[in-house]
């Protein structure tokens, strides 16, 4: 199902490896397909591996032990996990959970053999590195805004982002969604877009929220960024 190109295309490294790790590669590798709301990774799992996103959306999060969820950030196709593979980025000892948003496709790299090949190829190990690093960057925007932003500018920057992201002025999540993305709590959520609809920024609706004054919304979000 996945030829050498499918692997050259992702890993960069992939022409450094020898000809007995690429067949690593390729026979330790399985395609998955995940529900919604399936749970890939887990603090039960010692390690799930790197997972490629081919279609689909996951999320990885953090859990409190009150069961608060705080998304770190979500994987849209292309993008490669590899905070599920422990065993080969040994530093990382904090929980992660990562889950399907939606129903998606997966290549999952197998985490012995991943961490096996880093351990005599620099170029893999490094690969893993940047690519978790690249992550923590999303990781610290988030701890940023739920340290020091007030409730009403991260829902804003929330929708835009959404908005813009999906190309559209109606953002199709959930109150109880919305509020899982942010780290917040659903009736706290709930409140500020009631909030919102008064000031005729936005209409709430079992269809989503839909941003009627964009150029209010925005302002509301830019001048948390710029202050």
């Amino acid at each position: 199902m996945y030829d050498e190109e499918f692997f050259k295309k992702i890993f960069p490294f992939w022409d450094k490896l020898s000809d007995n790790d690429k067949n690593m590669f390729e026979r330790y590798s399985s395609a998955v397909s995940y529900d919604r709301g399936t749970m890939i990774h887990s603090t039960k799992a010692e390690c799930t591996g790197a997972i490629i996103v081919k279609t689909g959306c996951i999320r990885a999060y953090m859990m409190s032990d009150e069961g608060r969820e705080i998304t770190l950030y979500r994987l849209y196709p292309g993008d490669i996990c590899m905070l599920s593979a422990s065993c080969v980025l040994k530093s990382i000892t904090f929980d992660v959970f990562i889950d399907a948003v939606e129903k998606s496709e997966c290549l999952v790299i197998n985490g012995k053999t991943l961490s096996d090949i880093s351990q005599r190829n620099m170029f893999v190990k490094n690969f893993a590195l940047e690519t978790a690093v690249s992550r923590f960057s999303d990781v610290m925007w988030v701890m940023q805004q739920i340290l020091f932003m007030s409730l009403d500018k991260r829902l804003a920057i929330f929708l835009c982002s959404e908005s813009e992201k999906n190309q559209s002025d109606t953002v199709r999540l959930t109150h109880e969604q919305i509020a899982k993305y942010m780290g917040s709590a659903r009736e706290a959520v709930s409140r500020m877009l009631k909030y919102l609809s008064r000031e005729n920024i936005v209409e709430s609706s079992r269809a989503g929220v839909r941003i009627t004054d964009r150029a209010r919304l925005e302002k509301l979000a830019f001048d948390q960024l710029k202050d």
